[in-house]
């Protein structure tokens, strides 16, 4: 059994332990969607190749697996009018991986304030729908969009499928779509994929089982994170994995999705929608927020994510408990420091790996 107090990732020199795969690069797989993932991922660009002149040794490869069950606002309207997956998670994603003060970055972020049909439309997203347009295809369609970004990562839609979420609340209602689920006022029970049958990519699946380290959160638990893990075949291939698998609990409360919610009921949530145990670690922020921010939550019936040692043990969970609030008038994860956490237990990742091959 993990220890009863928090633990931090094993802290090493760079490229220490790695005598086999040395050059080869620490591979995390990051599972999300929404503005969490993003958050990660603007961290974990500066340890690729692509951004740093000198980054890690090895260098850091990112892959994002993002949820595609939006179905609100610019990103539903297109997946209404032309039958495509929606592109606002995936359009975050590659923002987030590509320069910052970027002109293309710019204009991928860029939404517009009026005009017939295009007020409320993000430039990134009527480009992702045209190029599926074009290509017929909307992973190319994203892997084209990358290119044009020149982005520090692969980015995979958790499955091409035409995907809708469905909850079951404690009050017995059924609700269907990811906008309003969100804004239930009811505890989520369960949430389920329809159709169930959905595929993943062959590409997410090879992801998976070459990662060092599986991410999942920061992010919303239920509408963001757990949809990814209903997907066929997607669970199974993170429990073969050798790869540690960490959840980045939230900060917060969302109200109507997780409101009560500790960090042990959302590892719960995961392994039991997953239908096994999956995560190894829950990385959790010690950092005290201010009272004036805990207040402006409170006035929305949200209230910061308790982090209940006792019952993450009692998971089988270890935890990296760390100062990790961004400084500002909300509470958000700091993008460095948890990107810097995600890359140490990347390294401790890939010694275990190492140190059961030789033990094979």
């Amino acid at each position: 059994m993990p220890s009863k107090r928090p633990v931090s990732p094993v802290r090493s020199k760079q490229g220490e332990g790695f005598p086999t795969r040395r050059a080869e690069p620490l591979r995390i797989v990051s599972i999300g969607g929404g503005t969490g993932l993003s958050t990660l991922l603007k961290g974990l660009k500066h340890y690729t190749p692509h951004v740093d002149q000198q980054p890690l040794s090895p260098p850091v490869e990112i892959t994002a697996v993002v949820t595609v069950t939006d179905d609100g606002g610019s990103s539903g309207r297109l997946r209404r009018e032309f039958d495509i997956l929606p592109p606002g998670d995936i359009r975050n994603c590659m923002v987030a991986l590509s320069e910052d003060e970027a002109l293309l970055t710019k204009l991928f972020s860029y939404r517009f304030d009026s005009g017939r049909g295009l007020k409320g439309h993000s430039f990134g997203n009527l480009f992702l729908a045209v190029l599926t347009q074009i290509t017929g295809d909307f992973s190319q369609a994203v892997r084209l969009s990358s290119e044009v970004l020149a982005i520090a990562g692969q980015i995979y839609p958790s499955t091409r499928g035409n995907v809708t979420l469905r909850a079951r609340l404690e009050n017995g209602e059924i609700l269907e779509g990811e906008t309003r689920i969100s804004r239930s006022e009811s505890p989520i029970r369960t949430i389920e994929l329809q159709p169930a049958d959905a595929e993943p990519m062959a590409e997410t699946l090879q992801a998976i089982r070459r990662a060092d380290l599986i991410t999942m959160g920061p992010g919303s638990l239920f509408t963001s994170v757990i949809p990814n893990l209903l997907v066929k075949k997607i669970p199974a291939a993170i429990q073969r994995s050798p790869a540690l698998k960490a959840c980045f609990v939230n900060l917060m409360w969302q109200p109507g999705e997780t409101t009560g919610m500790s960090a042990a009921d959302h590892v719960a949530a995961i392994h039991r929608h997953a239908g096994r145990r999956l995560v190894n670690y829950a990385v959790v922020n010690t950092e005290p927020i201010s009272d004036t921010i805990l207040m402006r939550y409170a006035r929305q019936r949200a209230m910061q994510v308790a982090n209940d040692y006792d019952r993450l043990q009692a998971l089988g969970v270890d935890v990296v408990s760390l100062p990790l609030l961004m400084p500002g008038e909300k509470a958000r994860h700091n993008p460095e420091r948890i990107a810097r956490v995600a890359v140490e237990l990347a390294k401790k990742g890939r010694r275990r790996i190492l140190e059961r091959a030789k033990q094979s």
